[in-house]
Formats: C-alpha cells, structure tokens, sequence
C-alpha cells in the first residue's frame, strides 16, 4: 500500500543545506518519493541541549510504500551516512537529522516509533513547513496543525530564510505546493 507522509529535516553542523539535499537524494536513491520540499527555515535549538548552532530545517511530503519501521530504519541509515552519531546525547549538534512526522492516517506507538511524531503539534520549526506544503493538514484524530502553531504563540524563533529547495535531477516539482506570494518572492511563475 503506497502512503503520503511527511519528514522534517535538520542539521546544524556543516554545510547545514548541503547535508539537507543529500537526505532527499538518499530518500530518492532508497525509493521514497520525493513530492514536495518545503522552503528552508533557520530555527533556533530546543530540547535538552540549547548552547549549540542554530538548525536549517525543512519538511517534504512524500509517498512510500515501506511500512512505518522500515521508512524509519532508512531514515537512520541516511542520518549516519551523513555522519550523525546515534549514541551522542538527545537534541545534540548534528550533520542531519531525519523525523518521520506523519505516515498517511497511520496513529502507531512502538519502542522505536510514535507516529504522528510526539512532538509533531509543539514545535514551531515542524509546523511552519508542514503547513507551507499543506496549510489544510490534520492528524489522523483531526487536529488540524494551523490551531496547533496559532496555540504555540511566538516564543519559538524560526524563520524563512530559503525558498523551496530545486534539484537538478528531481522527478518531483519540488516546493509546487507554495502559496503565490511565496513562489513570487522565490522567483517561481
């Protein structure tokens, strides 16, 4: 059964963009489809370790055919090909970091997985580029994620600072979901 989903991406050690393209290429590469990328968003950090380089972070929807752990397990294997230590501590600096966000209208809790990702409707940094790709998008009980950001008021920095993200070789048209002004201020037609 093929699936629409979401990933966020991050990193914030290195060439942050970089290490974020090569995770769509190895998505690709690993037979995800790759349907939209949404614009880039520099973040500030969160989560247990806060002296740290702020994230570039993105979302992309995809469609896929791998059940949840198998997806999740290409995730991790693109993580520490792009040099992310598995072993260092929760929320530390690294090259590139992979969450599977939202797996169709799939509610799962596993050792390894919750999806939707527990943390899917409290940060700011998952929300503004899910909601570029599909401002509509709920979760599968029915939260609809633009109540989600509107209840997180602003005391999370993040901010666009990249249009959609284009590769040269993409079957996809990547970042066509965008809103007009978006894609004017991007130079799109």
């Amino acid at each position: 059964m093929t699936r629409t989903g979401y990933l966020g991406l991050g990193s914030n050690v290195g060439d942050r963009e970089s290490h974020l393209r090569a995770g769509i290429d190895e998505l690709r590469e690993r037979g995800v489809e790759v349907e939209a990328v949404s614009s880039t968003y520099e973040t500030e950090p969160v989560g247990e370790v806060l002296d740290q380089p702020d994230f570039l972070n993105a979302a992309i929807r995809i469609r896929t055919e791998l059940e949840p752990e198998a997806l999740l397990d290409v995730c991790k294997e693109i993580e520490v090909a792009r040099g992310r230590a598995l072993d260092a501590p929760r929320h530390s600096p690294r090259p590139l970091d992979v969450d599977l966000l939202l797996l169709g209208d799939l509610e799962l809790e596993t050792e390894r997985l919750t999806l939707p990702h527990r943390e899917v409707t409290t940060r700011r940094f998952v929300l503004a580029p899910l909601l570029e790709l599909d401002p509509e998008l709920t979760l599968p009980e029915g939260t609809r994620l633009c109540n989600a950001i509107e209840a997180l008021g602003e005391d999370q920095r993040v901010h666009r600072v990249g249009c959609p993200m284009r590769l040269s070789d993409s079957k996809a048209e990547q970042g066509s979901e965008g809103n007009d002004e978006q894609k004017r201020s991007c130079g799109a037609q």
